[in-house]
């Protein structure tokens, strides 16, 4: 199958086009900086930005499925210039064009958990609204909605050492923030299964790892990986959400109100759809066990 990936350049994009190309088909990685260095055999790349739809509706025609993870993430403000609206809505509506257009089969679309159009976050709402225009499409789509993705090049850890520090921090709440956080290693396999069996088309999973952890558990986690102790000291969450409101204008700190309101909601499933795959949830990577700690 000719794959295109857009955002085939960045953590899960990277992964999912080795992952695509090892099974035998032919992929492309799109990307407006490609960096063809960064794959193995049998992965091309393009120049294409989804935000401008003269730039992508000839590479996209070339190819039998589109793979949409172009994102900005939900644990940092938007840099300059970009919104959430823009970037989900706008680029997966230049890439549903571009893919009907062109005569393209399938499409698979990378949302988040609790997208919703009417969601308390710029993200959810922006990826709610990008998900309508899938489902409303004459593509044969499916949508994942994976929890926080974890592995090598990802910017989970990262982002818990941005916003805490070891031996002592404040977390909003003490660190009550649930996540579901899934091993990259085991959701790419989920996304190409997708891409090769008809049975998933028209479906929206919602996927997780093993565990269920709060932000303080992460926390913890992270820091007894590198040998360091920490103890959790809670703020309350209204005077962490006013503050984040303050701080959120000044371009160097990179939280701000909305990721306020996303430490109000969990990120977990009630149930875990990797059991349509053939997964039991119970043999994924845990978080611990990828940090070396079981």
């Amino acid at each position: 199958m000719r794959i295109l990936v857009a955002g085939g350049t960045g953590f899960i994009g990277s992964n999912l086009c080795t992952e695509l190309a090892e099974r035998d088909h032919e992929v492309t990685a799109l990307s407006r900086h490609p960096d063809s260095g960064d794959f193995p055999d049998g992965v091309d790349t393009a120049m294409g930005d989804v935000g401008a739809y003269d730039s992508i509706v000839d590479t996209v025609a070339e190819h039998e499925a589109v793979v949409n993870l172009v994102s900005l993430s939900p644990l940092y403000q938007p840099p300059d210039g970009k919104t959430h609206e823009e970037v989900h809505l706008g680029g997966t509506e230049n890439l549903v064009r571009a893919a009907e257009a062109g005569g393209v089969d399938r499409f698979l679309q990378m949302s988040g958990l609790g997208a919703d159009p009417n969601g308390n976050t710029a993200f959810l709402r922006a990826k709610g609204k990008a998900e309508a225009v899938v489902r409303e499409s004459t593509l044969e789509w499916t949508i994942f909605r994976p929890s926080v993705v974890f592995g090598d090049g990802a910017e989970f850890v990262d982002f818990t050492k941005t916003v805490t520090t070891p031996y002592v921090t404040g977390l909003p709440g003490g660190g009550k923030t649930r996540f579901q956080p899934i091993w990259i290693g085991d959701l790419v396999p989920l996304l190409a299964d997708a891409l090769e069996d008809d049975d998933h088309v028209g479906e929206t999973y919602d996927v997780a790892g093993p565990q269920i952890l709060s932000l303080a558990d992460v926390t913890e986690l992270v820091y007894d990986a590198e040998g360091r102790d920490v103890t959790i000291v809670p703020i309350p969450m209204a005077v962490a959400k006013l503050g984040l409101a303050a701080i959120g204008p000044i371009p160097v700190v990179p939280l701000g109100p909305d990721q306020g309101r996303s430490l109000e909601i969990d990120n977990t499933v009630s149930d875990n759809d990797v059991t349509a795959f053939g997964r039991d949830p119970s043999e994924l990577k845990t978080f611990g066990d990828y940090l070396g700690l079981e």
